[in-house]
């Protein structure tokens, strides 16, 4: 065996060592990230809706004044 391959077998668990303590700092930063993320997307997705109901709310509105103008047009032909 030679000395650089003595010397990778020493340095692994350092540098699962250093990756571990690199994990464990940096998962409060990125849960934090995802939560902030997840609230914005949250804001815009219920937005979306909202303006997506009250557009097709308005159709809804605009298709019962017709009807109700046609049924007060019938009712008035059927009393002449």
């Amino acid at each position: 065996m030679s000395d650089d391959d003595a010397t990778s077998d020493a340095e692994a668990p350092k540098v699962q060592d250093i990756l571990a303590r690199l994990k464990q700092m940096a998962d409060p930063l990125v849960a934090s990230l995802d939560s902030r993320l997840s609230g914005q997307v949250d804001k815009r997705v219920d937005k979306r809706v909202e303006e997506s109901l009250k557009d097709r709310l308005t159709v809804i509105e605009h298709a019962i004044a017709d009807l109700d103008r046609a049924v007060r047009e019938l009712n008035e032909r059927l009393k002449d």
